[in-house]
């Protein structure tokens, strides 16, 4: 992916428990995420900011990227939401926050990545398909909760990447 200058000066980091109010907001202005309590945006800033990111563009927040290491498979980082503000969409910051994910350091390095998108999310299932591509590994989609499950909520398709290669692939 070729640099952005309006997207690099955006700074990303680990999110505090400060920056849940945050994540809560950016989900609900989203208009399409699904939308969790003010709490347990606090918490997750707490107990999952090792592989969660929080997108900054000078004193504001812009974007975030929640996810967590699967607790029967250490090795898979599965992410839970991706949002961008609409002022930084198109500029590749989803892709940023997904990067810097998989770039830390971790107990276990990052070797696959998952997440569940709906099949009207274009954008994210385009999203994974091009981080896939771009670090040359496969990418499955299955399909994993049916309406049924989610209280007639849409389906959700499992999107996994990987293995990832050591390095990423040049873009």
């Amino acid at each position: 992916m070729a640099p952005n200058p309006a997207a690099d000066q955006v700074v990303l980091r680990r999110p505090a428990i400060e920056d849940g109010p945050l994540l809560w907001r950016l989900a609900r202005d989203s208009g399409v995420l699904d939308v969790n309590s003010p709490y347990a945006y606090a918490l997750w800033c707490r107990d999952f900011a090792a592989t969660s990111v929080i997108a900054r563009d000078g004193g504001r927040a812009c974007g975030f990227a929640t996810g967590y290491a699967r607790p029967d498979a250490p090795d898979t980082l599965f992410v839970w939401q991706v949002a961008v503000d609409r002022d930084h969409r198109g500029l590749g910051l989803a892709r940023r926050m997904l990067d810097e994910l998989v770039r830390r350091p971790a107990p276990r390095p990052t070797r696959f990545v998952e997440a569940t998108v709906t099949p009207s999310n274009t954008a994210s299932a385009a999203l994974f398909a091009s981080f896939a591509r771009d670090r040359g590994c496969p990418l499955t989609r299955t399909p994993l909760f049916a309406p049924a499950h989610l209280d007639g909520h849409e389906p959700e398709h499992l999107h996994r990447l990987g293995p990832l290669p050591d390095r990423p692939a040049a873009p």
